[in-house]
């Protein structure tokens, strides 16, 4: 019992130091806490000319210190009147690059995301969040510059015909290439104490799709605000906006707010 209770603490106070690191829009190339589980609760939306929004339940799971995967489900009334349930996807990361040092590290790993959605397919961009059925599988790269986090990330999209007999247009690109870059800023606390203490986080990243051949491509800017409370429980506001467009989506001018809750050495 003394072992797991040490354990607890120390995952808490661990944690937050890399905490600038829990991109809102992205995912890093560090993952959870070994034998760890994350229970998400998001909603985004956006108003064009009325107001639609998406809501997702995610749960995460620590497999070890270089493998955690990921569930979701997606409901919506993005391409109906009433809110609909539109399937679902499961991502994995596997973490294959990890130096440490003290208050900095460098870290790369590997992904892959597959999801099964009902939807009718009128956007020209691939997202795999509730709007296409399909595939995904790139590489990330993060490095904590003590208080200040960066990465980046490539990956290649495949779409294919959704469930429920919806078939992808013969004018839309099953292949797409995705890109990212963030950087997350730890504001407080100015020191720690103790992992009750709150974590005020600030984040500003940058996310673009292009889909090649056919000269559509986008690139979004995302700020968002991110508060951790007694080193568990997570609260995200984000809101993303075209740098550039010349792509049919439902992505752009979206909000973003999300709920977190994470326990610590589950089994």
């Amino acid at each position: 019992m003394k072992v797991i209770f040490l354990a607890i603490i120390l995952s808490g106070m661990i944690c937050p130091a890399f905490s600038q690191e829990l991109y809102v829009n992205t995912e890093p190339a560090s993952n959870m806490a070994t034998h760890s589980i994350g229970i998400r609760l998001e909603n985004q939306g956006y108003f064009n000319p009325v107001y639609k929004n998406r809501t997702s339940l995610e749960v995460m799971y620590g497999a070890s210190k270089d493998l955690m995967v990921h569930g979701s489900l997606y409901m919506s009334d993005y391409y109906h009147t009433d809110q609909h349930f539109e399937g679902g996807s499961v991502y994995a990361k596997y973490r294959f690059l990890s130096i440490d040092s003290v208050q900095k590290h460098f870290r790369g790993a590997v992904f892959a995301k597959v999801s099964d959605i009902n939807n009718p397919l009128v956007n020209q961009e691939i997202g795999l969040e509730g709007d296409n059925s399909g595939f995904q599988t790139g590489v990330v790269f993060t490095k904590l510059l003590h208080k200040l986090a960066l990465s980046a990330s490539t990956s290649y999209l495949r779409a294919f015909d959704n469930s429920g007999g919806y078939k992808l247009p013969v004018t839309n690109a099953r292949d797409e290439v995705g890109y990212t870059l963030s950087a997350g800023y730890l504001l407080l606390p100015k020191s720690y104490e103790n992992y009750n203490q709150v974590n005020l986080n600030v984040y500003a990243e940058l996310l673009g799709k292009t889909n090649p051949g056919y000269g559509q491509s986008y690139l979004d800017v995302a700020p968002a605000v991110q508060l951790i409370f007694n080193s568990v429980f997570r609260v995200d506001f984000s809101y993303r906006t075209p740098l550039y467009n010349d792509m049919v989506r439902t992505s752009q001018n979206t909000y973003l707010v999300r709920l977190e809750y994470n326990l610590f050495n589950v089994f």
